[in-house]
């Protein structure tokens, strides 16, 4: 039985990782999650009890319960998917970007290495070390061109700062120590579970309250937008067979204005659940742009989907569809959390 331990399991992506690991009665699973305020903790307490499945409650900067953890279960491949990752929240407040992206992956590297050094010959040659990342360590793209494995680095916000430094803390442990690292760098995710404060979920919330839906600037930054579940299957196809020391971007090539998702949410939720004939577009109200908003991002997949033979499942209208029929069908879901963690209130509008 290939045991995988996954950080972050109870974090958007990656209960969604553990979900389709554990479809495989071969895979063992490890979650290790700190359960901070963007928790699914159903998710994650959902599958104990499963003879192939382990919680730990664990953060991953204390050394030594990471190093006693990866001691413990041994495992084959360490999904590294626990991070910070709203651009909002890192520009009021940097610190938890710092501490997490980077001390923590910092952390986890040691003790993985520890590990795969005190392999025996077959199972180091299997080892993986899979660090999940962003496009947003590029940059900003203008109108033309995409990011590429080699596109230099041009973080410009704190989050995507602190995860480009563990970006280059993973590839350095690689190169200076030899651990079978790969990368995985992706475009936007959206889906079911994802805490309602980044795009898609937080316009679905507020537009079935019927409040005003805020779109930054002029709505024209552009994201390319990858359902959930077609990354995760990349993710796993990489921490499987993906070589050690490469690179691998992930995107689906469904590139869209902020406004045009917005839109296109007013559109599905007017179709779904109708407002007495009106458009719920007329909630659409521009905002204050936020500070070192990047223009547009897009990922040039090619290397995945030739060498993988990974391919996404999801146009952004059938994966849209889906999202928004799931926070239908679960208001109770987000609007404990919007009572209790998060009320839609802007982020962002402070210096750190």
């Amino acid at each position: 039985m290939r045991k995988v331990l996954v950080t972050g399991g109870a974090g958007f992506i990656g209960s969604w990782a553990v979900r389709h690991l554990l479809q495989s009665e071969d895979v063992f699973v490890v979650n290790v999650d700190k359960l901070t305020y963007a928790a699914d903790y159903e998710g994650a307490l959902v599958h104990v009890g499963k003879p192939n499945y382990h919680f730990e409650l664990a953060d991953i900067c204390d050394n030594a319960a990471i190093d006693a953890l990866v001691r413990h279960f041994a495992p084959d491949v360490i999904m590294h998917l626990a991070a910070e990752s709203h651009v909002d929240r890192s520009i009021d407040d940097a610190r938890s970007f710092i501490q997490t992206n980077i001390v923590g992956t910092y952390s986890l590297l040691q003790a993985a290495l520890r590990h795969w050094s005190a392999l025996p010959t077959e199972r180091r040659s299997s080892f993986r070390f899979h660090h999940i990342s962003t496009d947003e360590v590029f940059g900003s793209l203008g109108d033309d061109g995409y990011f590429s494995e080699s596109t230099p680095y041009q973080p410009n916000s704190p989050y995507s700062a602190s995860k480009a430094a563990s970006d280059h803390l993973a590839r350095a442990w690689h190169s200076t120590y030899g651990l079978p690292v790969v990368i995985t760098n992706c475009s936007n995710n959206y889906g079911p579970h994802q805490f309602p404060e980044k795009l898609i979920p937080l316009t679905i919330a507020k537009a079935l309250s019927h409040e005003k839906l805020p779109v930054y600037g002029q709505g024209t930054n552009v994201r390319d937008w990858i359902y959930v579940e077609d990354h995760v299957r990349a993710l796993i196809r990489v921490s499987f067979e993906g070589k050690p020391g490469e690179t691998y971007n992930i995107g689906s090539g469904c590139e869209k204005t902020n406004l045009e998702v917005v839109e296109s949410i007013c559109d599905c939720l007017d179709e779904l659940r109708p407002l007495n004939g009106n458009s719920r577009r007329s909630l659409v109200t521009f905002v204050t742009d936020r500070p070192g908003h990047d223009y547009r991002y897009a990922l040039d997949s090619s290397k995945i989907r030739r060498e993988l033979g990974w391919s996404p499942q999801e146009s952004f209208e059938s994966g849209l569809r889906k999202t928004v029929r799931w926070y239908l069908e679960n208001t109770s879901w987000w609007e404990r959390i919007r009572s209790r963690r998060y009320d839609g209130a802007r982020l962002g509008t402070q210096a750190a």
